[in-house]
């Protein structure tokens, strides 16, 4: 499963229910983003993130399964310069042990479009692609045999260019192919957001993806809450064998 977690507003208590929900749930492997202090990482068997205090990209991986190997990847700083450099956004590529072998995870959040145009020639077209291009070099390192999963708030919509680049690149599949629903919360002043959260996988993997966590839950003071401006995405996957 993938969340951005919106770092801003009511973040202690938001990922404090978050937490409750992850330990009931049956997901092996969760990706977030937009986690931004260690301490606030909620508990799982297996925690991966970058950074002492402040952590590297937001990102945070949980597993129920063994995790083998981590690394965190920065993206280049790119221009025009913007507040999301604080954040060192880049990718989290994590390995786990399934019992049944080996899958690499990438978790990762590509900078925001500030302009929300996502045409070939908008300047934070250049960036996505750049940003994808890092994703496309570290899917690349994995040995063609080892599953591969790219997941996350890629920022850029489900019929973008620089996504339909980025699959043709890497021969990855987007499980939520054709899938028109937004995966950023609609609101008054943008009623029809696209879809920014995505799980891309290395065939022969296949997957089935659902919206999640889209209600709001009761916080510890009894307020309702969103638990974010963005939906989860979770996905059942299956390693197919290449014969």
């Amino acid at each position: 499963m993938t969340l951005n977690a919106l770092f801003k507003g009511d973040v202690r208590p938001r990922l404090r229910v978050l937490g409750e929900i992850l330990e009931k749930s049956r997901y092996d492997v969760v990706c977030l983003q937009e986690v931004m202090y260690r301490h606030l990482i909620p508990r799982y068997p297996h925690r991966v993130s970058a950074g002492t205090v402040l952590l590297k990209g937001g990102l945070v991986v949980l597993s129920r399964w063994p995790v083998t190997r981590s690394r965190f990847v920065r993206f280049p700083l790119t221009a025009p310069a913007r507040p999301e450099y604080l954040m060192r956004k880049g990718a989290l590529v994590v390995t786990v042990d399934t019992g049944d072998g080996e899958v690499v995870v990438i978790n990762t959040h590509l900078s925001a479009n500030r302009d929300d145009d996502w045409s070939a020639e908008n300047r934070y077209t250049d960036i996505a692609r750049t940003e994808l291009g890092v994703l496309a070099e570290q899917a690349a390192t994995v040995d063609p045999a080892v599953p591969v999963v790219v997941m996350g708030d890629l920022n850029v919509p489900r019929d973008s260019v620089v996504l339909r680049e980025f699959l043709e690149e890497t021969g990855l599949r987007d499980v939520l192919a054709g899938d028109t629903r937004p995966t950023y919360r609609p609101t008054p002043g943008w009623p029809n957001p696209p879809a920014f959260d995505h799980i891309l996988v290395r065939p022969p993997m296949t997957g089935a993806a659902r919206l999640v966590l889209q209600d709001e839950v009761t916080l510890a003071d009894g307020r309702r809450a969103y638990l974010s401006d963005h939906y989860g995405v979770e996905v059942d996957l299956a390693l197919h064998p290449t014969g």
